[in-house]
């Protein structure tokens, strides 16, 4: 058994949407999230600076003691993933679009993914497409502007429903039934998801399937914290800490202030 913390780090507070679902499904583990809201996004940038951001956060969780590493951003999963496991003597997950389920239950054969130009443009992206979406249209918008609203806290504006239309409805044209959110800023968009999709097209968020994932490497390698009680929880940015302390407190509305704290570092 190992009590050390969890670590997550994201492109900023994207990451929190699979932090949730990390502390839903195992409360008593502990937890440390890294936002590097100073670099959002990734998905503007080249692979190189990616996987050197992806470093740096990585030794800023091994520092502290992590026993496994949670790469909560689908930019840093498909850019720099494969590289930090051949490097790091620590268990690693990441995200990547939801593309296999979407594919085996869409009917009209169409799916549609917005996701960040870093993730849409990468050789593992391009390879899990092939791998899974046989047979199936697959639909990629480059989701340019939402994640630099979403890091301010901007869910509800004119011009982020404006922005998301923009993406939307050509997916829609082409006659999709399910929209992959290909970016964990995304989760967040789902209400106003909701209110521009028609009811037959399905949202899949990875979230979930992240959180649970997780568990089984725990469980595989005997690192499950065996301590009773509720996790302990920090979480670090370089940004504005006001917006991930918002985000943090909505996703987990039940968790008691007392087991979460929030630090401004200057890393990356």
């Amino acid at each position: 058994m190992d009590n050390n913390p969890i670590g997550i780090f994201d492109s900023g507070i994207g990451g929190t949407s699979i932090w949730k679902e990390i502390q839903t499904l195992m409360p008593n583990e502990n937890c440390i999230y890294l936002a590097d809201s100073k670099n959002a996004p990734y998905g503007e940038k080249s692979h190189e600076e990616i996987l050197n951001l992806s470093v740096k956060n990585t030794r800023f969780l091994i520092e502290r003691k992590c026993k496994l590493i949670v790469v909560a951003c689908n930019t840093a999963t498909t850019n720099a993933i494969e590289y930090l496991r051949d490097r790091y003597d620590i268990p690693f997950i990441g995200i990547e679009p939801a593309i296999k389920p979407a594919a085996l239950n869409s009917k009209s054969k169409k799916v549609g993914i917005p996701a960040t130009k870093g993730t849409l443009t990468s050789a593992l992206f391009h390879s899990t497409s092939q791998n899974h979406a046989a047979g199936i249209e697959v639909i990629e918008r480059q989701g340019k502007g939402l994640v630099e609203l979403i890091e301010k806290g901007d869910l509800e504006s004119e011009s982020l429903k404006s922005l998301l239309n923009q993406f939307i409805q050509p997916m829609l044209e082409k006659g999709i039934d399910y929209l992959v959110l290909g970016c964990t800023h995304y989760p967040y968009l789902i209400p106003v998801l909701k209110e521009i999709l028609p009811s037959n097209v399905q949202i899949i968020d990875s979230g979930e399937a992240v959180a649970r994932q997780t568990k089984a490497i725990l469980l595989k390698q005997n690192l499950m914290n065996d301590l009773d009680g509720i996790g302990h929880h920090q979480f670090y940015t370089n940004g504005t800490i006001e917006v991930l302390e918002r985000f943090v407190l909505n996703a987990a509305p039940n968790l008691s202030t007392e087991y979460l704290g929030f630090l401004i570092d200057s890393f990356n």
